[in-house]
């Protein structure tokens, strides 16, 4: 993969983050922390490479005496592939002839760490941290914006919410041009969006405003409320939208069926993140 993907990636990031916008994603542990300038345990690696985790542990773990008995026949390298074929690095100057034993294991296990989740990427790692620092016009704040966050933190300003988009919630941030609250049409809305299922509010929410996941705090962390707009056209029409200003745009459909039945079209996957915005 291009070093250049890794740098729009950071640039991409970063505007997320500043124009608080929530993109489903998640870091991954031990990238956050290099990101951030911090060491890397074993415990940080358990998720990220589950086999690597356990093959230390159990070096660790293991008998002195069976280790210093050399029958592993371990030394300072790690083989790596590259281009469809392996080859061997050493992990410290002459580590082809430095064994394993029960008094530098740990050593091993750290220089082994730092080989696979530091020295081999650290290329992508900097170009990502390069093309975030762009975004905040001071590369040198990076590191510190990252030091200054927990991980979890991160994850909750770049998913946004997990939980179920709440029915009560989303009608007390909508207003209405055209329709009142009380119109019929209005009361059928809420109560078809009340019987969609989770999957199908979450795109309802994407054809109106472009946005997927919401932030934590619910409708109240968008940047604008909603709007609800009384359209002109024909009964046959299906809703459109202006996403820029979060505005839905229907006409008084003539009962709860069709206007069920239009919004159904809409709620599909393929149909409501590509066909109705404007």
């Amino acid at each position: 993969m291009h070093l250049e993907y890794f740098s729009f990636s950071g640039r991409v990031i970063a505007l997320a983050l500043m124009h608080k916008v929530q993109i489903s994603i998640v870091f991954d542990r031990v990238f956050f922390l290099q990101l951030a300038g911090k060491y890397i345990s074993l415990e940080d690696i358990r998720d990220a490479d589950p086999c690597l985790y356990n093959s230390c542990k159990l070096i660790l773990d293991m008998d002195s005496d069976y280790i210093d008995s050399d029958d592993l026949r371990l030394t300072f390298v790690r083989e790596v592939e590259e281009l469809g074929s392996r080859k061997v690095v050493e992990l410290c100057p002459g580590g082809k002839s430095k064994v394993v034993n029960s008094q530098n294991r740990e050593e091993y296990v750290r220089l082994l760490i730092e080989h696979r989740f530091v020295t081999s990427i650290s290329d992508q790692v900097s170009q990502f941290a390069q093309g975030f620092g762009d975004i905040l016009s001071n590369s040198k704040l990076q590191k510190f914006f990252f030091q200054s966050l927990e991980l979890e933190d991160l994850d909750w300003m770049l998913h946004g919410s997990k939980t179920a988009i709440c029915v009560d919630d989303w009608k007390a941030h909508t207003e209405y041009n055209g329709y009142k609250e009380t119109d019929p049409q209005i009361l059928w809305f809420w109560k078809i969006v009340g019987q969609m299922s989770a999957e199908q509010r979450k795109v309802l929410l994407f054809f109106w405003t472009s946005v997927k996941y919401l932030p934590v705090d619910g409708f109240r962390g968008l940047a604008s409320r909603l709007y609800i707009y009384r359209s002109t056209e024909s009964h046959d029409r299906l809703p459109s939208s202006h996403t820029c200003f979060y505005q839905l745009c229907f006409p008084p459909y003539p009962s709860m069926a069709v206007m069920q039945d239009r919004f159904h079209v809409i709620t599909q996957e393929h149909v409501g993140c590509s066909f109705g915005t404007r």
